[in-house]
């Protein structure tokens, strides 16, 4: 018997006695707190002498589940992943649980540590921060760009103002549409830097147009905007139409980039109210005429540089419609190479990157012991720990296998790339027999529900199942012969070896014993089954009845299994069923896909 319990006696209300002046409640010592206080019960009487349950067996105090073991870094640790519930910030969520862990730090032995394995609001923050860096470093561009071309201070900052305030603006919006601050939406904003200036600079151009021919800054501005107005308003409605098949685009894709449409194409708009309404009026109060501006040596010779690369062009403009067959030609040949090339290129949903950690499922043949298991598993950590790549790890085994999870040393600290250290890994785990190791590197967006061993899967289906299962051994056979695929797997359980009872129902009903006795008694004996709860002030505890241990590792101990007939006589389960080894699925269960996540922060 097993129960794991450290709480104090609680007695336990039994009735009240209720008199004509005074009441008392009754309490009883009945209920037991502790494995130690079970090895008194007495079970039974052999020759007027009681039997006790510790004459019988062993009560210890225990675990829930002793089927199953976790490592940090090789020492025996409980790993415990936490998930950000859906339409929470992930990065808000890892700042309140660090907040916690000083107080459970003190609250802990000395012995114990609590240690981060991962956390993935990191790679959050890096990837903001670089989005962040890339945006300043666009804007900045974008305005030396205008300052190179203009060459003046005052007619490069009316145009660049119009992407501080578009942006500000599209904030508006987001906040409006329930949008974060994401990678998605930070693209959108970095993307939309190149067309926020355009709309600006159209403007500042006409108006300098009509500056040029010696009218005053007031009146160009009003006479270049009502010139250019419809433009703008042309360009920016063509600009956000662009958007528009994304905004509506449907499935996984459509909802990955429905943000990324609204944002860019918010920005695109208030880029072109800005140039409608302040671009003309700060180029009627700021902008100074030409003819009173002066120039430098730097000026001239930008000047002089963009004047030999305007008659250059004019040069090879004039070249190209002299040979308009031989153009038109060339223009026919790279339309058919782009086409060609998009047949070509590999494609995929989601490029490959480096986020730092790996995944793994270590796979055992089926039927093997937890103790072998665990054995199989300390073999791949300690390849996994000599790795001079991996900064720490997590190593679990239990019913359904082991899982690996491994957190790399930062990029600047390594040579090998994630892909190259699976590669690696993947050689020195092929070589551990008994074992099979899958190592993945887990993508930024995870698509589908089902726990899988690989980046990719195939499910499976059919009515008939010995058709099914023969077809899945088949294609599976069939997928590894493939030299474009490695790690072929499959979650099609059917081989765990078993133990088959024939009960011989006429045997056991003629020594009177029911089939439902049989079964309760393998039950009681090999299936830890709880007989009975312990209800503790804080928690409640489960009191397992189960075999010696020494006798659950040999199926010829199945044989000197007894049961008690009606008549008091004891039955050897070998007298009444016929025992015979076959293979089928774990535990009696249905073969198909264990449920898991890999992804927590």
């Amino acid at each position: 018997m097993a129960a794991a319990i450290n709480n104090a006696n609680v007695n336990l209300p039994t009735g009240i006695l209720d008199g004509t002046k005074q009441a008392f409640t009754i309490e009883s010592n009945g209920q037991l707190f502790k494995a130690a206080e079970y090895r008194d019960i007495v079970v039974a009487y052999r020759d007027g002498s009681p039997v006790r349950l510790e004459e019988l067996g062993q009560v210890i105090d225990s675990v829930e589940n002793n089927r199953s073991a976790g490592w940090y870094n090789n020492t025996r640790a409980i790993v415990l992943a936490i998930q950000r519930q859906p339409g929470t910030n992930t990065i808000q969520v890892v700042d309140n649980v660090k907040k916690l862990l000083p107080s459970f730090r003190d609250q802990l032995p000395a012995s114990v540590e609590l240690n981060i394995l991962f956390d993935r609001s990191q790679l959050i923050r890096e990837s903001m921060h670089d989005v962040k860096f890339t945006l300043v470093l666009t804007i900045g561009l974008v305005i030396l760009v205008i300052f190179l071309f203009l060459r003046n201070l005052s007619a490069t900052i009316i145009p660049s103002l119009a992407v501080p305030l578009s942006i500000v603006g599209t904030f508006s919006v987001m906040m409006m549409m329930g949008f974060s601050l994401n990678n998605i939406s930070m693209m959108a904003l970095t993307l939309s830097v190149g067309f926020v200036v355009d709309d600006a600079i159209v403007m500042l151009e006409n108006i300098v147009r009509h500056m040029e021919k010696g009218e005053t800054a007031m009146e160009a501005a009003f006479k270049g905007s009502r010139e250019i107005g419809f433009t703008i308003i042309s360009m920016t409605v063509s600009l956000v139409a662009v958007f528009i098949p994304v905004l509506f685009m449907g499935g996984i894709l459509g909802r990955l980039l429905h943000e990324f449409a609204v944002t860019i194409s918010a920005a695109i708009l208030v880029s072109g109210l800005v140039s409608l309404t302040l671009t003309p009026m700060l180029c009627s109060r700021f902008l100074k005429p030409p003819k009173t501006a002066e120039h430098g040596r730097l000026y001239l010779l930008f000047e002089r540089f963009f004047d030999g690369l305007r008659r250059l062009y004019e040069r090879s403009l004039r070249q190209v419609l002299n040979y308009r067959r031989t153009t038109l030609a060339l223009t026919f040949l790279i339309t058919f190479a782009t086409g060609w090339l998009f047949t070509v290129i590999p494609t995929g949903f989601l490029p490959v990157e480096d986020t730092g950690r790996l995944n793994g499922n270590t796979e055992m043949a089926q039927g093997t012991s937890f103790e072998e298991m665990k054995r199989h598993q300390e073999s791949v950590s300690a390849i996994v720990a000599a790795d001079p790549n991996v900064d720490g790890f997590m190593s679990s085994v239990g019913k359904d296998g082991g899982r690996l999870f491994l957190r790399l040393k930062p990029r600047e600290e390594r040579e090998l790339s994630a892909e190259e250290i699976l590669q690696r890994l993947r050689v020195k785990l092929s070589k551990i027999p008994g074992v099979q190791t899958f190592l993945r590197n887990i993508p930024s967006i995870q698509i589908g529900g089902m726990f899988t061993k690989s980046l990719y899967q195939f499910t499976l289906q059919g009515q008939d199942m010995d058709e099914l299962y023969r077809s899945a051994e088949e294609l599976q056979g069939k997928l590894r012969n493939l030299p474009e695929l490695q790690d072929v797997t499959s979650d099609l359980l059917i081989r765990n070896p078993q133990v088959q009872v024939e009960i011989n129902r006429d045997k056991a009903a003629a020594l009177g014993l029911s089939v439902m006795q049989v079964e309760n008694a393998l039950s009681y004996a090999y299936s830890s089954r709880q007989v009975s709860s312990i209800y503790a002030p804080t928690n409640q505890y489960q009191v397992i009845l189960e075999l010696d241990p020494k006798y659950q590792g040999d199926p010829a101990a199945l044989g000197m299994l007894y049961i008690r007939a009606k008549s008091g006589q004891l039955i050897p389960l070998d007298t009444i069923a016929a025992l015979s080894k076959t293979i089928g699925p774990p535990d009696g269960e249905p073969p198909g896909p264990a449920p898991g996540r890999d992804d927590f922060l």
